[in-house]
């Protein structure tokens, strides 16, 4: 199976902060070599630089703590992601949970105090309305049948 998985799980350098979400129990279970991975980082796609200032979603935009409004260069990750997607004919992704581009179920709600709210990053959003089905570092095994 062809997945898009956020390059931040993977251990790339790429989250807001300059470090990385490495997940070791994913790491392990992509090491088979059964998947082919397609590693993203919408927010670098989208032109934002790492490091970058936080942001979360509020409403429709994404907004960073200081309230510049980052929501173009967010879309245009999330339609790099979609693009990728298509191209590798990708049936699913494994994305950061939480995140204001990549979470699925979860965000944080726009207030910068680790406080989460019903809601989908944009990039998962997008995808999920293509008919990607969409999974993260805690729920990946659902995915890759792993018990």
């Amino acid at each position: 199976m062809k997945i898009l998985v956020s390059a931040c799980l993977l251990g790339v350098a790429c989250k807001y902060s300059g470090g990385h979400n490495a997940c070791p129990a994913l790491l392990d279970a992509l090491h088979t070599g059964a998947h082919t991975l397609i590693p993203i980082c919408p927010e670098v796609y989208g032109g934002l630089p790492t490091p970058r200032p936080p942001a979360e979603r509020v409403g429709g935009r994404v907004l960073t703590e200081s309230g510049a409004d980052v929501t173009a260069q967010y879309q245009r990750g999330a339609a790099a992601a979609l693009q990728l997607a298509q191209l590798y004919g990708c049936e699913a992704a494994i994305l950061k949970a939480n995140s204001p581009s990549c979470g699925r179920g979860t965000i944080y709600d726009g207030s910068f105090t680790h406080t989460k709210i019903p809601g989908d990053g944009l990039t998962a959003a997008l995808l999920a309305a293509n008919g990607i089905r969409i999974y993260n570092e805690y729920n990946f095994s659902e995915l890759l049948h792993i018990v």
